[in-house]
């Protein structure tokens, strides 16, 4: 490199420390406000975090003293007058109650259940739990086409949940006398691959019980 190209470099790295320079003074308060913003950030960040872990803790706490009592409506009542830190908390809390009231007072169990099912405010599947656990209680005094319409739309979600809604509804068809319509989707159920062990165990009760042959 010649004397001059030399120079030229040295001339042109200078120029451009001093650009850098000026931009610093003219723009650097506005990289020192990023700074402040990410460690704001994750400062806030960690803390709405321990909150809302103190949060959970404390409602799990206030559950497990709620359902201490012996009387199940005493329990009941422990759990309703609880508050739930989120909506899917709020869900759980409804699942607990009325399943401390299914016994003694079979719908306002079911009618609190289906009011949780028909939320937009809480994820899906508590939603279909909810549901679920409505159709399961007994002499709830539900209206037998909307048992149909709610269990129909839960059959057709997957796994294990579409299968005990195809189980309540065969327990609703031999409810209203349509036997072989049961035994029909009891065997089915008892052969479907997704089944579990107990599910399997309840529908050959039931078959052998209609007069079924699980040898076919």
């Amino acid at each position: 490199m010649s004397d001059t190209d030399s120079f030229i470099e040295e001339v042109t790295e200078e120029v451009r420390r001093e650009k850098l320079f000026k931009m610093v003074k003219r723009y650097g308060w506005i990289a020192v406000l990023l700074v402040v913003l990410l460690v704001g950030g994750a400062t806030w960040n960690e803390l709405r975090k321990a909150s809302e872990r103190e949060a959970a803790q404390n409602f799990g706490d206030a559950i497990i003293a709620a359902l201490s009592p012996e009387d199940r409506l005493e329990r009941a009542d422990a759990l309703t007058a609880l508050e739930a830190p989120t909506p899917g908390a709020d869900a759980m809390l409804k699942l607990l109650t009325a399943a401390e009231l299914g016994a003694d007072n079979p719908s306002e169990a079911a009618e609190k259940l289906l009011t949780l099912s028909d939320r937009a405010d809480i994820p899906q599947v508590y939603r279909q739990v909810a549901t679920l656990k409505a159709m399961m209680i007994p002499d709830a005094g539900l209206d037998p086409a909307d048992r149909r319409k709610r269990l129909e739309d839960l059959a057709q979600a997957s796994g294990l949940l579409r299968l005990l809604a195809q189980e309540q509804i065969a327990m609703l068809e031999i409810e209203q006398g349509d036997t072989e319509a049961a035994l029909t989707r009891l065997l089915d159920l008892y052969a479907d691959a997704e089944a579990s062990q107990g599910l399997r165990e309840r529908a050959s009760g039931v078959i052998v019980a209609l007069g079924g042959d699980l040898t076919e």
